[in-house]
């Protein structure tokens, strides 16, 4: 009986063959805290009596969310993990002195292989999944236990194939892909299953749009997002220095799927999702139609905060001014996307524009801090949610988009298609 290719990562990790449905106890290759989840994860590794860590090497702490500490409270929790990774001699523990979000930051250490199993105590951990890896999100209590043992329980999930076909238009990127997805199958439409992105289309996509697809998994209710392994992997890779020899793996033909789902992206508009889900879309000439007035512009967050955002709002804003009624908020992923971006011009033609430009943080996304909704205010952002008080005020309006149409929306004042530019 064939296999998916979530089915075979496991089967390598247990031995043996295993199926959706299965339950399974499986080693944990790399496992991910981060400075709000991380604290509860320790102080129930140190309950336990644990002495060490069993994998030093696999376990990654990433403070991203309120640092540079925020207030004495954001400061008090980031301690904590800063006294754990001293304790331990933790190798990969990255604060102020080589920051990022998460999700992008260990991809780009290399920390993250084709073929692992991952968790972090983040639901986005599946965004890892664009590298051929079975990456997820699970519970701070479920992070100490794979720190004191290793590894923890499965359930294989079953498997939806997502079929894309055709050659994606200029503006239509992997995030209007799966904020598609989510809007034919809602936001529990997913449920505990893996989305596994398939079809002649996925040639065309580059690591940052199939980060930014599987990053967004869990927003149609998924255990996880993946990508098999590719050329497009195998570029992205080349530079890197890996933790561990990567696996490839491959769906076989006769797999079983339990939903297979087909989309011609040659078609397909950019989306916008309107309040408050991220299953609310629409084509951005709807939006267009509708005039949306916007407060705020964001682009950033483990969905689109990489180069290639930074470099169409760039593209698109080269001589042109935000609008007066508008805040632009730029967070690049990480210090070297940001150091990157600035060596290619990016930052420089953001800021003329009447942008700002902030530390890699995941602060403005939650609406932690960096970029706060106020009462009433409309936000069209990069981000990955856009439910009640997402970003702050919960009269506030979040509509989730691509970062061209969030580039272009800044300058125009309301919700705008970037094809008309």
């Amino acid at each position: 009986m064939g296999q998916t290719i979530t089915e075979k990562i496991f089967s390598e990790h247990v031995g043996h063959a295993v199926y959706a449905g299965e339950i399974i106890r499986c080693d944990i290759d790399m496992v991910i805290g981060n400075d709000i989840t991380t604290p509860i994860s320790i102080k129930a590794f140190e309950d336990s009596g644990a002495a060490k860590l069993a994998n030093p090497d696999g376990f990654s702490i990433v403070l991203d969310h309120f640092i540079p500490a925020k207030d004495i409270a954001s400061a008090n929790q980031a301690r904590i993990s800063r006294d754990f990774a001293k304790k331990h001699n933790l190798k990969n523990f990255f604060d102020e002195k080589d920051m990022g979000i998460e999700h992008a930051l260990l991809p780009e250490k290399g920390l993250v292989v084709p073929g692992d199993v991952i968790i972090g105590a983040d639901s986005h951990t599946c965004t890892h999944g664009a590298l051929g890896a079975f990456s997820t999100g699970m519970g701070s209590t479920d992070l100490a236990f794979a720190m004191v043992t290793g590894g923890n329980w499965f359930k294989v999930p079953e498997s939806i194939k997502v079929i894309l076909s055709g050659k994606p238009g200029k503006y239509t990127t992997g995030k209007d892909i799966i904020l598609e997805i989510i809007r034919m199958i809602g936001v529990d439409g997913a449920l505990y299953r893996t989305l596994e992105f398939t079809g002649s289309t996925v040639e065309y996509l580059t690591m940052d749009d199939r980060f930014s697809m599987c990053n967004m998994a869990i927003e149609a209710g998924a255990k996880s997002g993946i990508v098999a392994y590719d050329h497009v992997t195998e570029a992205f890779l080349a530079d890197k220095n890996l933790a561990r020899k990567p696996k490839i793996h491959h769906s076989d033909a006769d797999a079983s799927y339990v939903q297979v789902l087909e989309i011609d992206v040659a078609n397909l508009e950019p989306v916008i999702a309107y309040p408050f889900l991220p299953s609310n879309g629409h084509s951005v000439s709807q939006a267009v139609k509708d005039k949306i007035k916007i407060d705020q512009a964001f682009i950033g967050s483990c969905t689109n905060g990489r180069l290639s955002d930074l470099k169409v709002a760039a593209e698109i804003l080269k001589g042109k001014k935000v609008h007066p009624d508008v805040r632009l908020i730029v967070t690049p992923g990480t210090q070297m996307i940001l150091r990157e971006a600035n060596k290619l011009g990016y930052i420089d033609i953001i800021v003329d524009a009447g942008g700002v430009v902030s530390n890699p943080t995941c602060g403005a996304c939650l609406g932690g801090y960096m970029g706060i909704l106020g009462d009433n205010e409309v936000a069209v952002s990069t981000t990955n949610r856009n439910f009640v008080g997402r970003m702050g005020s919960r009269s506030s309006k979040v509509y989730l988009a691509n970062s061209a149409v969030a580039a272009i929306s800044a300058i125009e004042g309301y919700i705008a298609d970037p094809r008309l530019n």
